[in-house]
């Protein structure tokens, strides 16, 4: 393919196939396509065969990473052709241009260099278009190889048959065009100096199109290739794909994950930021997961596979990645519309001009030229890179921080969201219970507590026993342990009878209370937060604040929402106390607290029927009903397989700023896809009437329309430097 035009004919041709539905990508240069159970894809290929063009089924996996390190032959054979216009061309250009360089001769050997320009060089613009003919259709090739071939047969007419190949003849060169002798006017500049702009144009478009989809191809090659495995107590090394779930690998220091898995044995720490783009390594340890592709920095880790090959994450955030950047946003149908009659458009208006210049008395010359400059300033290509181009570079940065968009018209809802709804557990708070507080009674250190405390709670699988030997650190010994069922846990430690639990643990053990403990435990119950007694040698000791705690960049991210005009709303099934103090500490003002799991969706429905767009932002199996039914739908990375599949965006680090961020992601990537649709129509709504009304020269119209395509690619490239928050 070689403009928007060729992506639209063989989708047409796809579509009209039985029960298929097909969306070909001129940037991506791939047809994503949905066909009946038992369908041959033989038959799509022929179709496109039918078309004048060639297509191929995706690799298998090593031979898809085999061909990602192969030279593009396509792109070394069009430097090839490039060079070799370059060096032909200039000196055409130039004695053209400076009639003081004009030897006697010179119009004929301008000739032998301008020959093998527009035969060689320019094969591939009337290889394409003798292929479009042979099919009755007309593409940007139509429009380049008529205006290089008339240039140049118009020249040899005059070289031959006119009055332009007397020795010593002079050629003035104007930008604008004039009334001249026709059969003294030469245009071999012009066939070179378009062909050789035209190339340069394609090729640094082909180069730049290649490391729009370097974010990708870098998601594919991140994986380790060979792995060192343990097989019946014996060690060796085997290529990655022939690993299996259920194998133990070993991972030295310094070395990739093979894939993902949980450590065994061995700890360590684990950079992560391939995949959540966050640069301080994790600490891990036995029974941990590990995601394949990241690094183990430190120790020596033993891992079994858990999952391998298609089903790995690394996988599934590539697979993300390529179906959103093989869709098409609705901006882009509408370019694609318009490119479909955009080349027969300008063959009328070269005829109309041809014909207007005749009729007003301009000569021949003259009509011809305006025609020619017609034909090669309207070619559409920067109207097809405009969407696919920043699409591909979007799309790609976003990977690269973590963030997957599904497809292209989340760009679109993203663009309209005024609202963004937040789940409260795992998305705002970390979904894991912490030590908030500890209030003790007189003559008891705050350490003390908590270190005779976690000692009892120590052989608890509970996620508030878990908390609290967690903020204990050491642990003593505990003997005589009992578990009160429903009430708390019981032991001796250090010679203290402990105790641990409700209040009415302590009630029925008869120990006596403290009146300091119990005014500050009705404080923090007023808040919503679990608290849980403890007590030794018959008298309560003190009290432990237990609550879910909340993420470190919460604040921060609900700040960058509203600094981007969004409004804020935490949606819990929490009590409205515990809700609201969360919400006052993180910044959110609209509160929506005790809401049941089924009733998500309602709340979601009700913003959307007072004309809000709803993002919403969640983690669990509890919230995918309310992502599918938002405008957009972010779900944590962290969280549930289904949350993930019924958003529209992952959010791979599990951070709430990563919301923040891809909302300002699918803003940049809008913005710069309408910036280069405006560039592309007002390019060509603009010069088409210029080169009508003569004030282009041909050669001026060549390099202006391939500056319109590097303009469009360079300006999609800018999204590269974005940056997330920090």
């Amino acid at each position: 393919m070689t403009c928007a035009s060729c992506a639209m004919r063989i989708e047409k041709k796809l579509n009209r196939l039985d029960g298929v539905e097909a969306s070909v990508n001129y940037a991506t240069e791939k047809a994503r396509v949905t066909v009946p159970d038992g369908y041959d894809p033989q038959l799509l290929i022929e179709q496109i065969e039918k078309t004048g063009y060639g297509a191929e089924l995706p690799a298998p996996e090593p031979e898809a990473e085999d061909a990602g390190e192969a030279p593009d032959h396509e792109l070394i054979a069009l430097r090839q052709r490039l060079i070799g216009s370059i060096v032909l061309s200039v000196p055409v250009i130039l004695i053209s241009m400076i009639p003081a360089l004009q030897f006697t001769y010179w119009q004929w050997a301008s000739l032998a260099l301008t020959a093998p320009v527009v035969v060689w060089a320019g094969w591939p613009f009337h290889r394409a278009a003798a292929i479009n003919l042979r099919h009755g259709a007309a593409t940007m090739d139509t429009l380049v190889s008529m205006g290089t071939l008339a240039a140049f047969a118009w020249s040899l007419w005059a070289l031959f048959f006119g009055t332009a190949g007397i020795p010593g003849m002079t050629h003035e060169f104007s930008l604008a065009i004039t009334r001249s002798d026709a059969a003294g006017n030469i245009y071999l500049e012009v066939a070179a100096g378009v062909t050789m702009f035209l190339l340069a144009g394609r090729y640094a478009e082909k180069r730049s199109k290649r490391r729009a989809g370097a974010a990708l191809r870098a998601l594919l090659d991140m994986g380790a290739k060979e792995v060192s495995i343990v097989r019946d107590g014996v060690e060796g090394r085997i290529p990655i794909s022939d690993l299996a779930v259920g194998d133990e690998f070993i991972v030295r220091p310094g070395e990739k994950i093979a894939t993902d898995g949980v450590i065994v044995s061995g700890s360590s720490a684990i950079d992560e930021s391939m995949l959540t783009g966050e640069s301080v390594p994790v600490e891990v340890g036995e029974g941990d997961a590990v995601t394949g592709a990241t690094i183990n920095t430190s120790g020596r880790l033993i891992v079994r596979a858990a999952r391998v090959g298609d089903d790995t994450q690394l996988a599934q955030m590539a697979k993300l990645v390529e179906e959103a950047q093989s869709g098409k946003a609705e901006v882009q149908r509408l370019a694609d519309r318009v490119s479909s009659v955009f080349v027969p458009i300008v063959l009328v208006i070269a005829i109309v001009t041809l014909a207007g210049w005749f009729v007003a008395g301009q000569g021949a010359a003259a009509a011809f030229t305006a025609a020619v400059a017609v034909l090669i300033i309207a070619c559409p290509c920067a109207l097809g890179l405009a969407t696919p181009t920043a699409l591909l570079v979007g799309t790609g940065r976003g990977a690269q921080l973590g963030i997957l968009i599904k497809g292209p018209e989340v760009l679109e809802s993203a663009r309209c969201v005024d609202t963004v709804v937040l789940d409260k557990t795992g998305t705002v708070t970390s979904g894991v219970m912490a030590v908030a507080d500890a209030v003790v009674a007189e003559g008891v250190s705050r350490d003390e507590l908590l270190r005779i405390a976690a000692a009892v709670e120590n052989g608890s699988e509970h996620p508030i026993a878990r908390a609290i030997v967690r903020a204990a650190g050491s642990v003593p010994d505990v003997t005589g342990f009992a578990s009160h069922e429903g009430l708390g846990v019981r032991g001796v430690v250090e010679g203290r009878d402990v105790a641990v639990g409700r209040d009415s643990l302590f009630e029925t053990l008869g120990f006596a209370s403290s009146d300091a403990v119990s005014v500050a435990k009705r404080s923090a119950e007023a808040t919503g937060s679990t608290i849980v007694t403890v007590g030794w040698d018959g008298a309560v000791r003190g009290a432990i604040v237990i609550a879910d705690e909340l993420k470190p960049t919460s604040a921060a991210a609900v700040a960058r929402l509203g600094a981007l005009g969004l409004d804020t709303v935490l949606l819990t099934g929490d009590n409205r106390a515990v809700a609201e103090k969360i919400a006052a500490e993180v910044g959110i003002r609209e509160v929506r607290a005790e809401v049941m799991p089924s009733d998500k969706v309602d709340v979601v429905r009700q913003l959307q029927e007072r004309g809000r767009v709803v993002a919403m932002v969640g983690d669990g199996v509890n919230d995918a009903a309310a992502l599918a039914q938002a405008d957009l739908g972010l779900a944590m990375g962290t969280g549930t397989d289904v949350a993930i599949e019924a958003a529209d965006i992952t959010l791979v680090r599990g951070d709430l700023q990563s919301a923040a961020d891809a909302i300002r992601l699918s803003r940049r990537t809008l913005s710069t896809i309408k910036g280069n649709l405006f560039w592309a129509f007002a390019y060509n709504v603009a010069a088409i009437p210029l080169a009508a009304f003569g004030f282009l020269a041909p050669m001026l119209a060549g390099a202006a329309m391939a500056f319109s395509s590097v303009f469009v690619v360079g300006n999609s490239l800018r999204l590269r430097r974005f940056r997330a928050s920090k």
